[in-house]
């Protein structure tokens, strides 16, 4: 039967600096490529062999899969890199620290902006520094100006649908890496979490979600592999 794998990021440096990063292409601390390497470590305790990884095209959530990946002995495995499993975009917060962003606009705003399934933040603005329709990573596409959970979910899920579903199918186990939000799409369609309850999904770094999925690929079994740091799964719908 097929098996996925979601394995969020590890520590990035803009995560220790508390600042919202979206789609800014920041790379992991030390204590971010331990955490992927521990991934890599309980996945090889598991025994689990992989058949293909996806990951998006952020370098944070690349290394991790490529620590994690070397830590399981599986360095060879083929990986797929592609946007729509980035980050939530963060629109106008990015590059913001994100306590200075709360005394400036309000908690209760920057909360509905953080929280909230469908409201998304102040869109950015063109010509800046993180303009990311100067990246060559995405020369020729539509990107977004700034994203809701629920856009990025539908950002996500078509990818998930014609790319990852027919590996699946065959019955192949599938790792992705990526990051708390693109994997939040992926939980709330897989497990039919409703729309406001996906927010209050939170998916550890450094702790392998295995999911054992049946012939219609609905979860069966759904573990955290390190179990002292488990998080509350939802329940099927």
């Amino acid at each position: 039967m097929p098996k996925l794998v979601l394995v969020r990021h590890g520590q990035s440096q803009w995560n220790l600096e508390n600042r919202f990063t979206g789609w800014v292409d920041v790379d992991l601390t030390h204590e971010g490529e331990a955490q992927a390497r521990h991934s890599g470590a309980l996945l090889k305790a598991e025994g689990i062999e992989f058949d293909q990884a996806y990951t998006s095209v952020q370098t944070r959530a690349i290394r991790t899969a490529c620590l994690a990946l070397e830590a399981a002995d599986q360095a060879w495995v083929p990986l797929t890199k592609d946007w729509h499993l980035n980050e939530r975009h963060y629109g106008g917060l990015t590059g913001l620290n994100k306590a200075e962003t709360a005394q400036k606009h309000g908690e209760a705003q920057v909360l509905v902006w953080r929280r909230s399934y469908d409201v998304p933040p102040p869109p950015l603005a063109p010509g800046g520094a993180y303009d990311f329709a100067k990246d060559r990573r995405y020369a020729g596409l539509d990107i977004p100006d700034t994203e809701s959970l629920k856009t990025t979910l539908e950002r996500v899920l078509p990818y998930w649908q014609t790319v990852i579903v027919p590996q699946l199918t065959k019955g192949q186990t599938v790792l992705v890496a990526a990051h708390g939000n693109s994997l939040r799409a992926i939980v709330k369609h897989l497990f039919g979490v409703p729309d406001g309850e996906i927010t209050e999904v939170e998916i550890p770094t450094g702790n392998p979600l295995l999911i054992e999925l049946d012939a219609d690929l609905k979860p069966f079994e759904a573990r955290y592999l390190d179990t002292a740091r488990a998080q509350a799964l939802p329940k099927v719908s």
